[in-house]
């Protein structure tokens, strides 16, 4: 027992309210079912299920803790992503909406974006015209929407499960959505768009069971996997974005960290490219790579 300051004599520790200590049984479980982020997870989820955020969870009156917060946690030991679970994902400045049946948007996709979105700024265009092949939940066409105001966004899915979080999430935004197949897209648009931005499936098929099983089980495989290597869909996409762009438009595509050397290949200058150019992430690691139309 602690003595109070001030020897006005002994001090009583203070009590852990039942939530912090349910939340810290939590993030034990989570842990030993291989959870990448347990304690995060479990606060996450702690204050989805009881409506408050996660810096506020002391807040929570122990009359008012709710045991559904424990079915919330068997989900995610489960490994249900937890997007699935609170119906949500953070990119960006954005807060979508997802579910099954669309592709949860990735921390390092941001950095891909924050390149996509200084490349447009830089343009001399006053509206640039931008499509984003492969979008999902919309996540990549709402960040380029929202982040240049005068931009006008297009984004491309072919997935109708995907499609209908599409919708729901561009739902009243400035991005236009259309239902088709990346490698066909827009030819209304051909030769007119100064970025095209993908995040495509880009995983070997030969790399299935290593794929975590947030992803692996839950994840459409049609944003996983594109043949043997990885790399079909992004070949297809290359003839996509040389049709689509103006000369001297810009292609930022996503891969895998072990691609890196390869992609640049696809983008080549006798196929019509310049300045073909892996980038890395904040883990410095080849993330995307990006080339430039040439200009004739």
């Amino acid at each position: 027992m602690q003595q109070s300051p001030g020897g006005r004599g002994p001090q009583q520790p203070s009590a852990r309210s039942v939530l912090l200590t349910e939340v810290a049984q939590a993030t034990q479980r989570l842990a030993d079912a291989g959870v990448p982020s347990p304690r995060f997870d479990a606060e996450e989820l702690a204050g989805f299920v009881h409506g408050v955020k996660r810096g506020e969870l002391h807040r929570v009156a122990d009359a008012d803790f709710d045991a559904r917060y424990w079915e919330a946690v068997a989900r995610r030991e489960a490994r249900e992503p937890l997007q699935h679970i609170t119906g949500r994902a953070f990119f960006r400045y954005l807060e979508l909406q997802v579910g099954r049946g669309v592709f949860v948007p990735r921390p390092e996709t941001e950095s891909v974006v924050g390149w996509a979105i200084d490349a447009v700024r830089a343009m001399d265009v006053a509206e640039p015209v931008v499509v984003d092949l492969c979008t999902g939940s919309g996540a990549i066409a709402l960040a380029l929407a929202q982040e240049v105001p005068r931009s006008r966004v297009h984004a491309v899915e072919l997935d109708e499960d995907a499609l209908y979080w599409a919708r729901r999430n561009t739902e009243g935004s400035r991005v236009r959505l259309h239902h088709g197949d990346a490698l066909t897209a827009l030819p209304e648009l051909d030769g007119q768009v100064d970025l095209v931005i993908s995040n495509p499936p880009y995983i070997p098929l030969t790399e299935w069971e290593y794929v975590a099983p947030e992803a692996r089980d839950h994840d459409p495989q049609l944003a996983l996997f594109s043949g043997e290597d990885g790399l079909d869909l992004i070949r297809g996409l290359e003839r996509t974005a040389h049709r689509l762009l103006r000369p001297g438009g810009l292609v930022v595509v996503e891969h895998a960290d072990t691609q890196g050397g390869q992609v640049p290949w696809i983008f080549a200058e006798d196929r019509g490219w310049a300045d073909a150019a892996d980038h890395p992430d904040l883990n410095n690691r080849p993330r995307f790579a990006t080339a430039r139309r040439e200009v004739p």
